[in-house]
């Protein structure tokens, strides 16, 4: 029998922890608002939802070469999160309009080398879906789908909590910038840390 409780609680709780979607839909929320977040937010549900299908579709593929291809992608998302971090710490600290990480491609492209989620969808399926519905493509195809809906409903909830709390980071937008930095070099670090 399948243990929903078991997978809701690790797809939620992965989900909703901080890494790179999460962190840069807040900062996308107190800079543009909700409304202004939302492009970037439907660029990652985007390219979320396609990472999920192909990692699913590959997924024992993957089992077999991560030991190849683990560290090299752990270092791209490293070194993509230290210069999100980098970028962050540096920014301004008057809120502006910056275009430049916060529309649809910047979302959809972030999900192709953002190793968060394709741990997500390996344990995921490795560890809950593939022992029980692994000849099953249409059920594998729709856990794919609740997967990027999941990383999408808590990448709008961090847009939302940076919308809300505009008016107090704007104030402090220095040590705002500060903390959302140090959290991307702490999701970099903790790549190498599992």
């Amino acid at each position: 029998m399948f243990h929903w409780v078991s997978f809701l609680t690790y797809a939620v709780i992965t989900a909703v922890t901080p890494g790179p979607n999460n962190i840069m839909s807040m900062s996308n929320g107190v800079r543009k608002g909700f409304r202004g977040a939302l492009p970037f937010n439907l660029g990652i549900w985007v390219g979320f939802t396609a990472v999920m299908v192909l990692c699913t579709l590959f997924c024992s593929l993957l089992s077999a070469l991560i030991p190849r291809i683990k560290t090299p992608m752990l270092v791209l998302g490293a070194a993509y999160m230290l210069y999100l971090a980098w970028e962050t710490f540096r920014s301004s600290d008057l809120i502006e309009e910056d275009h430049s990480r916060s529309g649809f491609l910047s979302g959809l492209l972030l999900q192709f080398i953002n190793p968060k989620i394709y741990i997500y969808c390996i344990m995921s399926m490795e560890a809950y879906i593939l022992p029980f519905y692994s000849t099953r493509p249409l059920i594998l195809f729709a856990f794919a789908l609740l997967l990027a809906f999941i990383g999408f409903v808590f990448t709008l909830a961090w847009s939302a909590f940076g919308s809300v709390f505009q008016t107090l980071f704007s104030r402090h937008a220095r040590v705002v910038n500060t903390v959302l930095a140090l959290l991307l070099v702490y999701c970099a670090a903790s790549l190498f840390l599992a």
